[in-house]
């Protein structure tokens, strides 16, 4: 089969592998809808986790399935499915400890395009079908559905680490797909100030248009200075951080209140530490929380969300900026997502 994949750091091409075998409890599937994802910039062109040669890239797709293994029971060939970036080993000790998404390890559940081909291919396998597809609803779009494998899952799970609550002032900084996801999570989750941190003007639009009160833009003076005017010195009860880098933890703690949670989903791509700063964190003493989680995966996750799309309590077309048809054109996507023109939000391709 035909796939595009990583040749090595800094590298990317076409190249031939066998279709993937299916296991009894497994799924082999054509992709339908694929998206690139800035996590595969950071793995190709940032080497992030390190060398990797003829690895397929790619782990967001809708698709269909081609083949099962004998001891799968809910999916058949035909069938539609949300394939969620993230594919835990459900028997594991660490989805039993609920953290599925490090099940055989840390960050292990992520397996698509970090230590196993990905979905760039006319084929590729999902692990545990059963407990990681899900059906694909009727009437939904397929490429607003591939939001629902990374993008949507972790902006919200953002939220879900910072523990938003009602009437919460909010921040999130980068409002790229995860960043907007997490602004209407954000809302969804009942915040009232909700601080969006972002420059480029479709972003800004689609943020406002997911809840976004307010827009920061650091291109005009430093974040931390904007928040804490906006909020007349207060800060605020949470912040999300969806992009940036090794620094923003620094501004996320400053303009955080004590008592406050910093929920962290942006991929660390590069840099050697994290910096917090001593008397902004109360000395160590200030109740100022940071975690940071890998989005969870698996297949009742897609299910709800893709509820949210039946119900229309969330509308995903606003982050498609860009749409192409065949699976050639998914190196012409990736491409795009590593040069981030000005109008880019998330490409999509559809395969028919």
């Amino acid at each position: 089969m035909r796939a595009l994949a990583m040749l090595g750091i800094g590298k990317t091409g076409w190249i031939e592998k066998d279709v993937p075998a299916c296991g009894p409890m497994d799924a082999i599937c054509r992709p339908i809808a694929l998206a690139p994802c800035t996590s595969d910039i950071h793995t190709v062109w940032e080497g992030a986790i390190g060398e990797r040669k003829d690895m397929i890239l790619g782990h967001e797709a809708v698709g269909e399935v081609v083949e099962v293994g004998e001891l799968v029971k809910d999916f058949k060939p035909g069938d539609r499915v949300i394939v969620p970036a993230i594919t835990p080993d459900w028997n594991s000790l660490e989805a039993q400890a609920g953290y599925q998404m490090h099940s055989g390890g840390m960050l292990a559940g992520w397996k698509f395009s970090n230590f196993k081909d990905g979905v760039f291919a006319e084929r590729f396998h999902v692990n545990d079908a059963d407990g990681n597809l899900a059906h694909l609803p009727e009437g939904i779009d397929p490429a607003e559905a591939c939001m629902l494998s990374d993008m949507v899952p972790t902006g919200f799970h953002g939220v879900e680490l910072a523990n938003v609550q009602f009437g919460d002032k909010v921040v999130v900084i980068g409002i790229g797909p995860v960043g907007l996801m997490a602004v209407a999570g954000a809302a969804l989750r009942g915040a009232s100030y909700l601080y969006a941190v972002g420059s480029r003007p479709n972003c800004v639009m689609a943020a406002k248009e997911y809840g976004a009160t307010d827009v920061i833009n650091y291109r005009e003076g430093d974040i931390v200075d904007q928040i804490m005017e906006k909020t007349h010195g207060e800060g605020v009860d949470r912040v999300v951080i969806a992009g940036g880098d090794v620094n923003t933890f620094t501004q996320a703690v400053k303009m955080l209140k004590p008592g406050g949670v910093i929920g962290n989903v942006n991929y660390l791509g590069k840099g050697d530490f994290i910096q917090i700063p001593r008397v902004e964190w109360g000395c160590g003493m200030g109740h100022k929380m940071i975690a940071g989680g890998l989005m969870p995966g698996g297949r009742l996750r897609m299910e709800k969300l893709a509820s949210l799309l039946v119900t229309r309590r969330l509308d995903t077309s606003k982050l498609i900026t860009h749409r192409f048809e065949g699976l050639d054109a998914v190196e012409k996507a990736l491409l795009l997502m590593k040069d981030k023109p000005r109008d880019l939000i998330k490409p999509v391709v559809i395969i028919k």
